[in-house]
């Protein structure tokens, strides 16, 4: 396997040659007068900056891991089934694949449990500006695809306009528009709108704020994500905004306090502030109690993220959401990002995927064997497709139905938002591509090809203004891509409902992908059945 460690596209640095040594990932001979720039020469001029995602694009890109874990998704395979169905009447009239239920269930053992459209969660768009710029596309889109978005950490820290009483939130413009946005559209049958604490917001009261002042139902707890293990970042581009920051308690790296500091910066030697969150250090018997004060305060639900830390932590987890009996409990896999971790780390840390999935399940079977609670799932950490989606969800059934009821997705909500923008800003002025304009219109209400039934379905409200059009595209790309390739794809192994589908409708394509999570391969499966078939008929 050859290293790219030197050249990263998301650090924007390259090699001068392609044959680069395995071992370094520098050129084999490198050269003084070489006008490539690798990781290496790039970090001798900017330093930590490489660490992170190029900076010209903080704000409206999203980075994530370009490594192979030799483990992913595509290491298993659907099985597809002739005989019999699950769900509908095994009548070549009724199992069609639009007949097929994609609709699912969290918080199943609350008083009231939430219904999602299609088995999606948004899992916590936070402080990051590439969330803010997006958020109206983001909350409408999943308004109306019946889903649960998550208000992320540091919203109401990171307000300019926020109002504080003795330390505490009392009123966040950028909080109440988030929530409000997603409460537009919001059928209040399907899905519904959390607000996701870390450690920042717990000390500056952002969970009475939001249960109280804005009748917030769902509350989560945040441990962590896959991509990072070290809090929250973001960049800030003034030194009025790094100052404002520092004083509201956050961690601002370089200090804008230094009058050095503050010279460099003014001489144009760095272009932004990094604004860092502290990490927490949960306590099973404090966390217990915290989620049970969260319901004393009025919390009807109440949610725990976590990331992918190492084995014992994972079962940490479970125990601590198994006795605190938290009704959604999301892992978030490496492999995955937002806004801004460091490179190395969404690449070298952290438990990827199908692996932290596989320890994750290793609990549950221990948990009910001693007939305790296992909270409902959901998993986070490169999803994008409907496949990778049946095979998690199918992977999870330990024999009463499948454990995980619902799969994270951050990063390709905010592609299909942010590519539904621009191309509608793009047809506004005449610069649309003509290879795109000649096959699909140049008019959005045409090119978005569910455009019309969004206007038939919200017939008061104009396409564009009031729902913006990256609402069209999360949605268009929610329902009818990822749930009508569900349906097709539960359609062909005849489960019609997804608490059918089992760890036997998917094989593993390799002995490692077995070795890890269970799941046979086709000679396995083939000598475990075939034969019985034939000889007893």
């Amino acid at each position: 396997m050859i290293s790219i460690e030197n050249a990263r596209s998301t650090t924007g640095t390259r090699t001068r040659v392609e044959d680069i040594s395995p071992v370094s990932g520098m050129c084999p001979l490198c050269i003084e007068e070489c006008p490539a720039v690798c990781e290496v020469g790039k970090s001798a001029f900017r330093g930590r900056e490489v660490l992170y995602p190029s900076n010209e694009y903080f704000g409206q890109s999203t980075a994530a891991s370009n490594k192979d874990f030799h483990l992913d998704w595509s290491h298993f395979q659907i099985l597809a089934e002739l005989i019999g169905a699950y769900g509908v009447e095994p009548n070549p009239d009724k199992a069609f694949f639009e007949n097929a239920d994609v609709t699912t269930t969290v918080a199943t053992r609350s008083k009231k449990p939430i219904r999602l459209k299609v088995p999606l969660v948004i899992p916590g768009l936070g402080s990051t500006d590439v969330a803010k710029r997006n958020w109206d596309g983001l909350a409408k889109g999943s308004a109306m695809s019946g889903i649960i978005e998550t208000v992320g950490e540091n919203v109401c820290g990171m307000d300019h306009d926020s109002t504080y009483s003795n330390g505490k939130v009392v009123r966040s413009p950028d909080m109440e528009f988030r929530i409000s946005s997603f409460r537009q559209l919001w059928d209040g049958k399907f899905g519904g709108i959390a607000v996701q604490t870390n450690v920042e917001d717990i000390r500056a009261g952002v969970d009475e704020y939001a249960i109280s002042k804005l009748e917030v139902d769902i509350l989560e707890r945040k441990w962590g994500q896959g991509a990072k293990a070290i809090g929250g970042e973001v960049r800030l581009t003034t030194l009025e905004r790094a100052l404002e920051l520092k004083k509201r308690g956050y961690l601002v790296l370089p200090d804008p306090e230094d009058a050095a500091v503050q010279k460099a910066f003014k001489a144009g030697a760095f272009r932004t502030f990094e604004r860092h969150s502290r990490v927490g250090f949960p306590e099973h018997k404090s966390f217990v109690e915290d989620v049970e004060n969260l319901r004393k305060m009025g919390a009807k639900y109440v949610f725990l993220k976590t990331g992918a830390y190492r084995p014992e932590v994972v079962a940490f987890t479970m125990k601590a959401a198994s006795e605190a009996k938290v009704d959604m409990l999301t892992f978030d896999g490496a492999g995955g990002g937002t806004g801004m971790s460091p490179v190395p780390m969404m690449n070298e840390m952290s438990t990827p995927t199908v692996h932290l999935e596989a320890q994750v399940l290793a609990c549950a079977r221990i948990l009910k064997a001693q007939g305790r609670f296992v909270p409902d799932l959901v998993f986070a950490g490169g999803y994008t497709n409907e496949s990778q989606i049946y095979k998690s969800i199918a992977m999870s059934n330990l024999g009463d139905g499948p454990l995980i009821k619902a799969i994270g997705m951050a990063r390709a909500p905010i592609l299909a938002v942010m590519k539904s923008e621009y191309f509608a800003r793009l047809a506004e002025t005449h610069k649309l591509p003509k290879s795109f304009s000649d096959q699909y219109t140049h008019d959005p209400a045409t090119f978005f090809a569910r455009a019309p039934d969004y206007q038939a379905r919200y017939p008061g409200l104009k396409l564009g203004k009031d729902i913006p059009w990256g609402a069209i595209g999360l949605t268009t790309y929610m329902e009818d891509r990822i749930g009508e390739g569900l349906k097709q794809l539960m359609a062909g192994s005849r489960k019609f409902k997804l608490e059918f589908l089992k760890r036997d409708d998917i094989a593993s394509l390799s002995e490692y992908a077995a070795k890890v999570t269970g799941i046979e391969t086709f000679d396995q499966m083939a000598d475990r059945t075939m034969a019985g078939i034939l000889q007893n008929w």
